[in-house]
């Protein structure tokens, strides 16, 4: 290679150089020219969520006890795999949902999250912390779909500005919802004005991303069910004159997301709960 750089002519040199840059160049400007971004969209493509298996055993009794109850998550919002679940379709038939997890690059430098507190009107979780999101319909082609059309509907994010990189395993919600945590990246947070559905969305605003791999503003709350104990993760956050507590489900999936995002884990204990599912499941059956 030195000997071909030595050997070519200048314009020659400029534009072998120019071919190996242009792709880094390309991404950063889909970004808004952020490099960091560009660089992060990159590392989240090759990103493969760990495979939905619903029976790890560890010796034939545990087997025998899966096969024929399962196992479940509450709403303090734990991976699939972590809790399995029954593999008789007829008796477990989770719905489909997905929430977007949409990160941009602060004016600081940080990486941010875009979050909503739920109207207070709302049948359920009103008032409560959440990520954009919802159930699947059958127009969408995928969970990226699913999430970004419940994002523009409900905070007025327009899809064509939203970069979805990857998606991360599925989570168990309190009402026994599966839902699917998509990434994606904001390309140029100038671009985006918020406009909250008021039917649904009481505010909108965003947190450094970090703040859920540290132990500062956090709190947890032992519970227990069916003779197992685990923890509910609390941040607390403010953001000019107002305060929020971000828990349970979103709590749990933005630790995941931090966790693959800064490739390490949370400074403190999850805690996952190992709960057996039980054998027969009611319509309106939900977690403590």
């Amino acid at each position: 290679m030195f000997l071909l750089h030595r050997r070519l002519p200048l314009l020659a040199r400029t534009t072998l150089l120019c071919s190996f840059m242009e792709p880094a160049l390309t991404a950063s400007s889909s970004f808004g020219g952020s490099s960091r971004l560009a660089a992060l969209a990159q590392q989240l493509r090759m990103y493969k969520p760990p495979p939905s298996s619903s029976f790890e055993n560890d010796d034939e009794e545990t087997q025998a006890d899966q096969e024929s109850a399962g196992k479940v998550v509450s709403q303090v919002g734990f991976q699939e795999s972590m809790t399995p679940v029954p593999k008789d379709p007829e008796r477990f038939k989770p719905k489909r949902a997905a929430v977007l997890i949409c990160i941009f690059e602060g004016d600081e430098g940080d990486l941010r999250v875009i979050l909503t507190k739920r109207s207070s009107r709302l049948s359920t979780h009103s008032g409560e912390v959440s990520l954009p999101g919802g159930k699947a319909e059958e127009g969408d082609k995928d969970d990226g779909m699913t999430a970004t059309r419940e994002a523009e509907e409900e905070i007025g994010l327009d899809p064509s500005l939203v970069d979805v990189v990857t998606s991360l395993e599925p989570f168990l919600s309190k009402h026994l919802l599966r839902v699917i945590p998509v990434i994606g990246i904001l390309k140029d947070k100038n671009t985006f004005n918020p406009k909250p559905n008021p039917a649904e969305v009481e505010a909108v605003f965003d947190a450094p991303l970090e703040m859920f791999l540290k132990d500062e503003n956090r709190r947890s709350e032992e519970r227990e069910w069916m003779g197992e104990k685990y923890l509910i993760h609390y941040f607390d956050y403010r953001t000019g004159d107002k305060d929020y507590t971000i828990w349970g489900l979103t709590a749990g999936i933005l630790i995941r997301a931090a966790s693959v995002t800064y490739k390490r884990p949370p400074a403190f204990i999850e805690q996952c709960p190992k709960f057996k599912y039980p054998k027969m499941v009611e319509k309106h059956t939900c977690m403590p």
